[in-house]
């Protein structure tokens, strides 16, 4: 049977009555624009040239679209090379291998750079190469031409040269040696062997030096954990794709979770094949990712969460530890013999901050003897030991530590007790820090040392043990920067260069040409064997663990991460998956908890959404004026705030936003008894959730269970819309008002999105910002509905908990009266809603309305597919807007180039070097969208044509394609039949949206099925 299942973006939709929603879905531009401020300004229109496009501009079709008076294209000019580097042809891309490390994030890539720039990162797509890009890894490319980076070192706040910082570091080193001080290096998890060997060579030399790990987010219960089963320091890796029944239990593993990167194994059981895909349950507080995915997710405290992973441990093992009552407690039941019953074929995860849990998950796992659990291909990553930590920070109060060396790390910002940090800096006798920002500690420390950025670095990576990756540099480094490793080498005496010493101590298969081209190598690894753990004890100790009134889970947003690139414009700007709001953090609070408080969010009448504010006390530590999310999903009795913000030191005003939710990190466990007080005031949210709404426009999602997928005809669950032609009901595809081409010539390219392997993690959109100089407007702009977005991922909550009953619901209902009621009794939100991520772009219609209404033909429609926009033609009427039923359409309302009011990347000479040259900056009053990247198909079939042959299957991308790691997003040309694609477009679940309006889009998604 077809679901008409309801779907609503936000609890305001839900009011029939709400003029809000009503003004939203009738008028895509809520705001006039402010057409005195351009029309009366004298000198401008003295100035301006009067052509028919000028004269058009001011009396024809808009007098608003004269937003462009007296403004051409500016006039660049260019010195060419004199003497041109041969590696460097103008206009085409050099692509180099890489790897991304910055002790949160690791991955393995392509850095594509135009005329010896980096402008873009991809995904390394060669065998070995298996982390790719997250959202904040693509945006790292613009966080190299940050202007706020520190550009020389400093001595006591002023500049000075490295051989200056050099000779004070080496010297109080030698007078701690003499003196019998202590020495300590703290650094960021580096995951880098040389450097691990550098490490241990200046602890050689110094008996009196200790090395200290620190990460900002700890995974230290789960290395302790994982030490006393396997001998070592470091975390299971997981494959997913292996795993017929997954169990997370307050893991969020399509997310920050130990590292992440399990989407691309994840995707591939999800997507039904021969009648079969993966089972999901999920235990959490927070609604995350892996929550919006699961195929049944109960909300839970962490205080039941580990009661349930007890309960899973006793039906796997057969052991009888007593547990606690809790609800959810049948579910969890079920979740535990499915997972038995799966085998090896299951697997389970855990994201509880305490060594028994983390135990009882390799016990659990080594129990299944879990395919998808693998222990000797080791995540070498997240190392930081949260006792050494601490014992450093009562070392340095007690005066014992006379030389403290530290890199990529900022704990004055990160550590929960950041101020006693910084304090306790003043009693060692010299604290340096290598830093790529002025940042909190480097302005508390009394040597700064600028590093470079990795892209202009060399240096080496081990991931996963048994894969070594290599970074190289794509760029000559823009400031003054010396890179720790060379300062290592420089105190151990040794006259090599950093690239000298990571060559010459290679020695694997491949050759180091072969190395840098590929970037990886890989070989065998095996896994270590512990002094083994009691199981048993682990899971008594855990099952007396006692809940707290109200529990704060602290976590990681999709855009932010730890915060390291926090004054980077693309993720500030980026909506977070879930909430959909942006340049913003907040407590995320259930709907039932926010009534008890007397807590609210609104929507005004732009369609902004206002909210409340709060103040978080735990362990004796305020946080005030923390604006208040109620989000759908959060379970009781629980609140959620992300770390990552509220940083001030070497940021832009425009991007110190929120609070610092690390001062509330105590002891480094991310859950923390809270107390919760009612503040005055009202929050003004940049939350896109009501913009460019599809509501009430027919089947947006089509979705369906596994059983009905796999026992009916596609024509009951992929219905196929009907109009009626000549009173005879027909397909809507087969009814045009247009005369259709041939397009069976030359290639016609599509786009296939399976909405059941999209995780909604957004590396699509930050691609598509770096490929097409997507501009950056801010959060005043943003919540005017004025975002730029060229792709954009709808979140839909649907409204019960399974689809099974939303089904049963809805066929239950009898007769017009009942079903209108049963129906508006559907759209009240579940306080666990399903969700479905849906990534929405121009649908590059063959039959395009936008095209038919455009007075100056600025847009028209390609003979291979694609929708084109003529800016230089284009007038900024609107009409083409208004008439888009998928609302992809972005007006520009300012120049963003070059402008005092948008201070962000484009507004500086250093930031617009991360422009792609291939793509024209838009002027202000016209409409621009998606492209479907018609210069990446230019570029791919014009090099097919230089080689003399056909272009292959899977060459031809588009951003968001080449971004996506889980397979969503296919993209290629549907003349060539063997093509994936093609394929992908005759599969019974493919569909298109608003299909019965008779567009004939480029876009085809396919139906979500839940099992």
């Amino acid at each position: 049977m077809s679901s008409n299942k309801k779907y609503w973006k936000s609890v305001e939709e839900l009011n029939e009555n709400s003029s809000i929603v009503e003004t939203l879905r009738n008028n895509e531009f809520v705001e006039e624009i402010p057409t005195d401020e351009f029309l009366g300004d004298a000198a401008s229109l003295a100035s301006s040239s009067t052509t028919r496009r000028d004269f058009l501009k001011y009396v024809g079709f808009s007098t608003a679209a004269a937003t462009l008076a007296a403004c051409e294209g500016p006039v660049h000019k260019s010195i060419p090379y004199v003497v041109q580097p041969e590696e460097i042809i103008p206009g085409l891309a050099d692509y180099y291998a890489t790897s991304f490390s910055d002790g949160f994030d690791f991955a393995n890539i392509l850095v594509k750079t135009r005329e010896g720039r980096p402008i873009k990162v991809e995904n390394n797509k060669i065998e070995g190469a298996n982390f790719h890009a997250n959202a904040r890894v693509h945006a790292s490319v613009l966080s190299l031409y940050d202007s706020l980076r520190l550009k020389t070192s400093k001595i006591a706040g002023k500049d000075t040269t490295w051989n200056e910082a050099n000779a004070k570091i080496k010297a109080s080193v030698a007078e701690a040696k003499a003196k019998g001080g202590k020495v300590v290096l703290l650094t960021n998890t580096s995951a880098s062997p040389s450097t691990d060997r550098l490490i241990g060579q200046f602890l050689a030399a110094n008996p009196n030096a200790k090395h200290v790990v620190y990460d900002a987010v700890s995974s230290s219960d789960a290395l302790d954990a994982f030490q006393m089963v396997y001998g070592e320091r470091a975390l299971a890796d997981y494959d997913f794709s292996k795993a017929n029944t997954i169990v997370s239990v307050g893991a969020d593993f399509l997310g920050d979770w130990q590292g992440g990167g399990f989407d691309a194994g994840y995707a591939q059981g999800r997507i039904p094949q021969n009648g079969k895909m993966s089972k999901h349950y999920q235990f959490e507080a927070n609604m995350t990712l892996s929550g919006a995915a699961a195929d049944k997710r109960v909300p839970m405290t962490v205080a039941n969460q580990k009661q349930a992973l007890v309960k899973i441990y006793n039906v796997i093992t057969g052991a009888a530890v007593s547990t606690s009552k809790f609800e959810g407690e049948d579910v969890v039941t079920k979740a535990a013999q499915q997972l038995k019953a799966a085998g090896s074929k299951g697997v389970l995860v855990s994201g509880i901050d305490d060594k028994n849990a983390q135990l009882l998950v390799l016990a659990i796992n080594r129990a299944l003897s879990s395919e998808a659990f693998n222990p000797a291909n080791s995540r070498q990553i997240r190392k930081g030991n949260n006792a050494e930590v601490k014992q450093l920070i009562a070392d340095m109060n007690s005066g014992a530590v006379h030389t403290l060396i530290m890199n990529g790390v900022n704990p004055v910002y990160t550590l929960s007790n950041g101020a006693e940090f910084a304090t306790a800096l003043k009693k060692v006798k010299l604290a340096a820090t290598f830093t790529m920002k002025e940042d909190e500690t480097a302005l508390a420390s009394s040597v700064a040392v600028a590093t470079p950025h990795y892209l202009e670095s060399w240096g080496d990576v081990s991931i996963v043990k048994g894969q070594y990756a290599i970074t190289q540099p794509t760029i000559r480094p823009l400031f003054d920067t010396v890179q720790f490793q060379d300062a290592l080498l420089s105190w151990t005496g040794n006259a090599q260069t950093y690239y000298d010493y990571i060559r010459t101590s290679w020695s694997g298969a491949k050759s180091w040409n072969q190395l840098v081209h590929d970037g990886v190598a890989v070989s065998e690894a095996a896994a270590g064997a512990g002094a083994g753990a009691d199981f048993n004890a682990a899971a008594g100790v855990l099952a007396k663990a006692k809940g707290t009134q109200t529990e704060l889970v602290l976590y990681t947003k999709t855009g932010m991460g730890d915060g390291q690139q926090a004054n980077n414009p693309w993720l500030q700007e980026f909506p977070d998956p879930i909430t959909r709001a942006s340049w913003d953090n907040y407590v995320t609070v259930s709907k039932a908890d926010a009534e008890a408080w007397g807590l609210e969010n609104w929507n005004v009448a732009n369609g902004g959404l206002n909210g409340s504010y709060v103040t978080l006390s735990a362990n004796g530590v305020k946080l005030e004026k923390v604006p208040v999310m109620i989000q759908p999903g959060q379970a009781k009795g629980t609140v959620g705030l992300a770390l990552g913000y509220g940083r001030k030191a070497s940021l832009k005003e425009e991007m110190q936003v929120g609070v610092n939710a690390y001062a509330l990190y105590s002891n480094f466990n991310n859950v923390q008894s809270v107390s919760i007080e009612k503040e005055d005031g009202e929050h003004e949210f940049a939350c896109v959730q009501l913009q460019k709404t599809l509501m009430g426009r027919g089947d947006i999602i089509k979705e369906t269970s596994l059983e009905i997928f796999n026992t009916k005809d596609a024509a009951e669950w992929n219905v196929m819309p009907v109009v009626s032609l000549d009173h005879k009901e027909v397909a809507a595809t087969s009814v045009d008002l247009w005369e259709s081409f041939d397009r069976s010539i030359g290639h016609h390219f599509n786009l296939s999105i399976d909405l059941n392997a999209c995780t909604g993690c957004g590396a699509c959109v930050i691609a598509c910002h770096a490929e097409n100089n997507v501009p950056v407007v801010g959060k005043s702009e943003v919540r005017r509905s004025r975002d730029m977005h060229w792709l954009r991922i709808d979140r839909y909550y649907s409204s019960e908990t399974t689809f099974e009953g939303d089904n049963k619901v809805k066929a239950a209902s009898s007769g017009l009266m009942d079903s209108i009621s049963t129906l508006r009794e559907m759209e009240d939100p579940s306080e666990n809603p399903q969700i479905a991520f849906q990534p929405v772009m121009c649908q590059h219609c063959n039959h395009a309305p936008c095209e038919t209404v455009c007075p100056v033909a600025a847009t028209s429609h390609g003979r291979e597919g694609q929708n084109h926009m003529a800016y230089n033609r284009c007038v900024g009427t609107r009409y083409c807007a208004n008439n888009c039923p998928y609302k992809v359409r972005r007006f520009n309302w300012f120049l963003y180039n070059k402008n005092e009011e948008f201070n962000y990347h484009m507004n500086d000479d250093l930031g617009r070097m991360a422009l792609n040259p291939d793509v024209n900056l838009r002027s202000r009053g016209v409409m621009e969208k998606c492209s479907m990247c018609i210069q990446m198909t230019q570029a791919t079939k014009l090099k097919a044509k230089n080689e003399g042959r056909l272009v292959k299957d899977g060459e031809f991308q588009t951003a968001c394609s080449n971004a996506c790691t889980s397979g969503a997003m296919v993209f290629g040309d549907v003349n060539d039949k063997e093509s994936q694609v093609a394929k992908l477009a005759e599969d019974k679940r493919a569909y298109h949206l608003l299909e019965h309006i008779g567009t004939k889009p480029n876009v085809v998604y396919h139906v979500k099925v839940r099992n």
